[in-house]
């Protein structure tokens, strides 16, 4: 286990330091570009719940998609971190003013903004998921705290990693809580994940 941190560790460092590197125009328009194949996905288009990130600025912009599905009428919910215990509840926002910097220094809903419960909600839902890096197989490498591997074992709906293209290895040091999403979502379209293993 202590070798798979390392080399999640070693990988975390070089993927942060590229994406700081990375020219702003250029990071917009993979962001705006991705964000227009979001909202053609059939599983976004059908989804009652979508379920996002308020990215930091170094990570994809995907408030176009918190937007457009306001717009379509969907719920759309952000989450809230419980440091403590490393979890995490979406909470719905009905604007993305209603977002205000919190935990770790990450946009996040009010405390009282109602909260997203899978088993009370009989419609279909989106997450779409941020990382630093995954692979073929969609498993991601996050920050390390572990929130989203936690949250996404009891997630049934469609999982959406959001990555740029050639942040995709072959394989990520994996350890056995780590969750793979259903499909990437690159700002070159949609690339379906390998068999996993």
């Amino acid at each position: 286990m202590n070798t798979i941190r390392k080399e999640k560790d070693e990988l975390r460092g070089k993927y942060l330091a590229l994406r700081g590197e990375m020219e702003r125009d250029i990071k917009n328009k993979r962001d705006d570009a991705i964000c227009r194949y979001a909202q053609n996905l059939v599983s976004f288009r059908y989804a009652e719940f979508v379920l996002l990130y308020a990215a930091t600025d170094n990570e994809i912009d995907v408030s176009a998609i918190a937007e457009a599905a306001l717009k379509a009428g969907k719920k759309v919910a952000f989450p809230r971190s419980d440091k403590e215990t490393h979890t995490m509840k979406y909470h719905f926002v009905s604007s993305l003013d209603e977002l205000s910097v919190d935990t770790y220094g990450i946009k996040e809903p009010p405390k009282d903004a109602p909260v997203y419960d899978p088993a009370n909600e009989s419609g279909s839902a989106v997450c779409f998921v941020p990382g630093l890096l995954y692979d073929k197989a969609g498993f991601r490498l996050g920050y390390g705290k572990g929130f989203y591997d936690r949250y996404l074992s009891a997630f049934s709906g469609c999982k959406i990693g959001v990555i740029y293209s050639d942040y995709i290895m072959q394989t990520v040091p994996r350890g056995r809580f780590d969750v793979s999403v259903d499909i990437l979502l690159t700002e070159n379209g949609v690339k379906p994940v390998s068999v996993k293993k």
